[in-house]
């Protein structure tokens, strides 16, 4: 099997695997279209704001799951990080581009986690620590992930340049995703999450 070949079956497979929401699943369970319901975002956030803690924490685990076992198997399994490198953000894509959801998918925070895990946990963990310590500062999710996705591409200059060019591509989506966020928190109308202040909620 050529390179070629292991590449381009890396990206399709961690893609599709990516493109599975669980938020979106969950909700139609329910009956409930996520998208049209809080701040319609298909991610933990939103998700703990309209259905609760128990179905957050599945989507949040699955998402994770999402990115760090293609990013594990693919690079065990061709025998080179490059695979996982490349498996993380195929994956990280389907989350945001779902090829099953027209396109239109999450933000990419919790994947992006899971196929940092699934590749460097040093530089994931250490992302996960600035989130919290930004989300706990600010009490709005939003600034902590935009701030872990800024910190991810030192992390990589430090323990995985060659890991470097992958992280800037996914930072920068992250980023560019919570433009929305970016613009109501230049104009103070950010809320606060709701478990951190329990006079507001959050739009995720």
């Amino acid at each position: 099997m050529t390179s070629l070949v292991k590449i381009i079956i890396t990206a399709i497979v961690s893609y599709l695997v990516g493109s599975v929401s669980p938020a979106i699943l969950l909700g139609k369970a329910r009956g409930i279209n996520i998208k049209k319901e809080g701040s319609g975002n298909a991610g933990t956030t939103n998700v703990l704001r309209v259905m609760g803690g128990k179905a957050a924490l599945i989507t949040l685990t699955v998402d994770i799951l999402k990115g760090v076992l293609p990013a594990l198997i693919f690079a065990s399994v061709f025998g080179s990080d490059t695979y996982g490198y490349i498996a993380c953000i195929a994956a990280f894509f389907g989350h945001v581009f779902p090829i099953y959801y027209g396109f239109k998918g999450g933000k990419g925070v919790a994947v992006a986690f899971g196929g940092l895990l699934g590749v460097n946990w040093k530089i994931a963990l250490l992302c996960l620590l600035t989130v919290v310590v930004f989300t706990l500062i600010s009490k709005r999710m939003s600034v902590g992930s935009i701030a872990g996705a800024a910190s991810a591409i030192i992390y990589a200059l430090i323990f995985e340049k060659s890991f470097l060019i992958y992280i800037i591509i996914m930072a920068g989506t992250i980023i560019y995703m919570h433009r929305g966020n970016i613009k109501r928190l230049i104009n103070h109308e950010e809320p606060t999450l709701s478990f951190l202040d329990k006079k507001k909620g959050s739009k995720g």
